[in-house]
């Protein structure tokens, strides 16, 4: 059941009923019940035999939450220490297994035929529960924050569980740390208008970028990675630029989906992208492409290693960086083309740290029009060239589709069939809007957040141009594609 189908929109209605009554707005206890019965059986429709796996880490971490405290109000630190190193080991145990452990099995098998060692080792039937990137990346943060001391721990377990399993984000995220997410769970939230409206909003733009835009660029995309040993340069170049465009409607869409539906909750969702097209170099990119995973990487993995390689100078940072990177790649999945992609954004951030310019935050500049000057228009292009020919590898079902996929797209030769079509045109233009509508709200969460633009000041005015993005919606659905990071 996705976010965008009619299924889901009678499933919500019925939450947003029980979860609204009087009876639920009693105390936070009721709609916090509610929230995690709904959540579990959201999460069962998608495979309800991955339930016990979900129910017993929330139970055995909020276990562990509630130790670690103990320990740490006594003054035990090598305790307080090992309970941590203990679940952050046991939460990577878990990915590794359920994620990595079949890959890891067939890499040591093909590596010691290569040398000439036959082996007979078979791959286990593990089934991969969907999500598990998410929730697991939930659970770790919550003790590594209790340890901190930036939190207490939970005592309530409902509330924690429903924290965890919350429906809107755990099948694809924003990731919520715990110390923004769980004090909300502690008030009764009553329908606010003004956030509910919003997130209405939100869901809409979010329907717009993946069912018109995502779902019928990849009808391109798809063409150009399964036939590109034989389409023209011309076409594989095209689809090489607009996989970004596609990726990002999609995922994108579905965070802007499950955010949405957060604020009819009265629930402020982590955000998950910041215009990522504006970046212009790639550490910029990364503070605003899948926040709520960079971020993440960032605060446990990457500020660790490099202050334990703060002693060797750029060396350390360079060294760090390339971990977090490679890290993030393979946190995609158990395939070497995200390792090989986490491996090229690691080598774009040498320059920047060699140069001096990693980590530094410069705001854009504008001309009197608002449009950007043009060395940082150059530099945009520049910076969404290189993201595309990451993509291209990120896209890719193996390595070697990713090289046959590059060297054909510069050797192909010009003439050829064309698989862009006069509906593909049309489609492409859209995402060449999306670009557009980028820039022009780029101060805002959202495109649809129009309060401030003069031309839509008018309540009729945007009530028009939510009804046009409706019959948009209506009118160029694309074929139903599943969500791309469902499968992460």
């Amino acid at each position: 059941m996705v976010v965008n189908s009619y299924s889901f929109l009678l499933f919500f209605v019925v939450v947003f009923i029980v979860y609204y009554l009087p009876v639920c707005k009693k105390t936070p206890l009721f709609q916090n019940t509610w929230l995690l019965l709904v959540s579990y059986v959201f999460y069962g429709m998608a495979d309800w035999r991955m339930i016990p796996l979900l129910l017993g880490t929330t139970v055995v971490f909020w276990l562990i939450g509630l130790w670690l405290s103990r320990e740490m109000e006594k003054g035990n630190t090598k305790a307080a220490s090992r309970i941590t190193t203990f679940s952050v080991i046991l939460g990577i145990g878990i990915l590794l297994y359920f994620k990595y452990l079949n890959f890891f099995i067939e890499s040591l098998a093909e590596l010691l035929q290569a040398i000439g060692l036959q082996v007979s080792w078979t791959t286990l039937n593990i089934i991969l529960p969907i999500g598990v990137s998410f929730f697991t990346f939930k659970l770790i943060s919550y003790i590594i924050e209790i340890h901190r001391e930036h939190i207490l721990p939970c005592k309530d377990l409902t509330e924690f569980a429903a924290y965890i399993a919350f429906f809107p984000t755990i099948l694809s995220g924003p990731i919520d740390r715990p110390d923004k997410f769980l004090p909300q769970m502690k008030q009764v939230h009553t329908l606010d208008y003004t956030l509910a409206a919003d997130g209405c909003r939100q869901i809409l733009w979010g329907m717009f970028t993946k069912m018109c835009i995502a779902d019928n660029l990849a009808i391109i995309t798809n063409q150009a990675w399964g036939g590109y040993d034989h389409l023209p340069s011309t076409m594989l170049l095209i689809a090489a630029l607009l996989y970004p465009i596609q990726l990002y409607a999609d995922f994108d869409g579905y965070s802007n989906m499950a955010i949405g539906v957060g604020k009819i909750l009265g629930y402020r969702v982590n955000r998950n992208f910041n215009h990522p097209f504006l970046a212009r170099n790639m550490a910029e990119f990364w503070r605003r492409w899948h926040m709520s995973l960079t971020g993440w990487i960032t605060d446990y993995v990457f500020m660790p290693l490099n202050i334990a390689f703060r002693n060797i100078g750029n060396t350390g940072i360079i060294l760090a960086a390339m971990i977090n990177l490679v890290l993030i790649g393979l946190w995609h999945g158990a395939n070497w083309t995200y390792g090989a992609f986490g491996f090229y954004h690691g080598l774009l951030f040498i320059p920047l740290i060699l140069s001096g310019a990693f980590g530094k935050n410069k705001k854009l500049k504008e001309n009197s029009h608002g449009l950007p000057f043009l060395k940082d228009f150059c530099k945009m292009l520049l910076t969404y060239g290189l993201v595309a020919v990451g993509l291209t590898i990120f896209r890719a079902d193996n390595i070697s589709q990713a090289f046959g996929f590059l060297y054909s797209m510069l050797t192909n030769g010009l003439s050829g069939a064309s698989i862009i079509d006069t509906y593909g045109k049309l489609y492409i233009l859209f995402g060449l809007m999306l670009l557009a509508i980028e820039w022009i709200q780029r101060k805002q969460d959202h495109a649809l957040q129009l309060q401030n633009l003069h031309l839509f000041s008018r309540r009729s005015i945007r009530y028009a141009l939510y009804l046009i993005i409706i019959l948009l919606i209506i009118t160029f659905t694309g074929k139903s594609q599943a969500f791309i990071y469902f499968q992460f």
